[in-house]
């Protein structure tokens, strides 16, 4: 039975002030994409607003795709789309060293392999079961937490001001109201307590004086979107090749999100389901390469606003999906919310990941605690944090296989996987029980 509904009887106003509050929780982690990669490729400032604008519009158009089911497209659970940061290292290094037109071509072959493999992959769900999702989802969650701490302390590790008592108590008293709200508001108010807490920390942030109005007056009021803007795609081997392995890193993890939304919801999924899931996010990559922007996935940080307000329908969905094409449209608008202090959004971001890795652990208590599990559930996430805590371990191996290396989420997704799959479906599992 499916409980994810479109519309619950709420109205108009309460659904918008739901999909704003998704939208701002995406907000930071999405516009953080464009900003590193165009600033790595020395963009200058017309350049830069086209990259964000446009990156902030496919957002819209690549949550709406996912949404809204069709007879090949949208897996309908509550879910908001951007540029996963697995892409960003690949597309810098792309871009530094063959050129714009290379990596855009590679994002469109990267969206073209994710279209084709969408149907075989989803298959494979018999190597997803519940210790391996419940195992993902807790590292998805966790795994996140230092990029919490690293917005608490003012977003960049390498400042001279990071972590320092303003930062620190911006982060903190955001995560403070978020918490008290949810302890102790009831309805409407519980169910935006993200939100509250972002407009409170900004608003404190204001009168402390740490918030610079400038990028508003700089924006511009209109920006298009337009086909090829920084050159048409060229294709290279090897570009191709790093941008399929980030999208298949992706796949993994959406599919943890989506598992995730579908033990929330109340909803099962079946094998079209996760297929017409994986398809819209290949026909995202498509357009995001063709309009010069990014390949889109789910993000996580929304699950945990799904897990907090309680509301699982898609209403506010749509609102937020049609909130960021209009954000994306008027670049003066959409740079009010670059005003939000990293340090504020880093504060819900600490209750949000912490809530996604509860969600996991919440799925790994329904799970048969024997050895063999137990194995999985200790190595895989084991291998996740430790790869997020010593990035650099594997630094002298190639390039493109450090892409994947470094990836905690990733490299603990990939143990979970084999480990499932020696430990219960092999002869390996008598020897385990014994």
């Amino acid at each position: 039975m499916n409980n994810v509904s479109v519309s619950g009887g709420k109205s108009p106003v309460r659904n918008a002030i739901l999909g704003f509050q998704h939208l701002l929780a995406m907000y930071s982690g999405d516009i953080l994409v464009p900003l590193l990669i165009g600033g790595a490729l020395g963009f200058n400032a017309t350049q830069m607003t086209y990259l964000v604008s446009m990156d902030i519009f496919m957002c819209g158009v690549a949550t709406l795709l996912q949404i809204r089911r069709t007879p090949i497209t949208g897996i309908g659970l509550p879910v908001v789309l951007g540029c996963a940061v697995e892409y960003v290292a690949p597309l810098q290094s792309i871009g530094k060293n063959f050129g714009l037109g290379y990596m855009y071509g590679g994002i469109i072959i990267a969206g073209i392999f994710i279209i084709l493999i969408a149907k075989p992959f989803a298959h494979m769900r018999k190597y997803f079961p519940l210790v391996v999702t419940g195992s993902l989802i807790t590292l998805i969650g966790f795994t996140l937490m230092p990029v919490a701490f690293q917005n608490i302390g003012g977003g960049d590790a390498t400042a001279k001001a990071f972590g320092n008592p303003t930062h620190l108590f911006l982060g903190f008293f955001t995560a403070l109201v978020i918490i008290v709200l949810n302890i102790w508001a009831k309805g409407f108010i519980k169910q935006i307590s993200i939100l509250i807490g972002i407009l409170v920390g900004s608003i404190v942030a204001v009168l402390m004086g740490t918030v610079d109005f400038a990028a508003v007056g700089q924006a511009h009021w209109a920006q298009l979107p337009q086909l090829f803007y920084f050159g048409t795609p060229r294709f290279e081997w090897s570009s191709i090749a790093t941008l399929i392995l980030a999208a298949f890193t992706c796949m993994i993890e959406s599919t943890g999100v989506y598992f995730a939304l579908s033990d929330i919801t109340g909803r099962k999924l079946e094998d079209r389901d996760l297929e017409h899931g994986y398809r819209s996010e290949g026909i995202a990559a498509i357009l995001g390469g063709l309009f010069n922007t990014f390949p889109y996935s789910t993000f996580s940080q929304n699950v945990g606003i799904v897990q907090l307000s309680g509301i699982k329908k898609l209403t506010p969905i749509y609102y937020s999906a049609f909130m960021l094409m209009i954000l994306g449209l008027i670049p003066k608008f959409g740079a009010i919310a670059t005003l939000i202090p990293a340090s504020v959004l880093g504060g819900a971001m600490l209750v949000m990941f912490g809530m996604v890795g509860a969600q996991g652990i919440k799925m790994l208590s329904q799970v048969e605690l024997n050895n063999k599990n137990l194995l999985i559930i200790a190595i895989s996430i084991g291998f996740g944090l430790g790869v997020t805590t010593q990035p650099h371990l594997f630094q002298y191996l190639p390039a493109t296989v450090q892409v994947i290396m470094s990836n905690g989420m990733v490299v603990g997704s990939f143990t979970a996987v084999i480990l499932n799959i020696l430990l219960n479906h092999t002869g390996l599992s008598k020897k385990v029980e014994e």
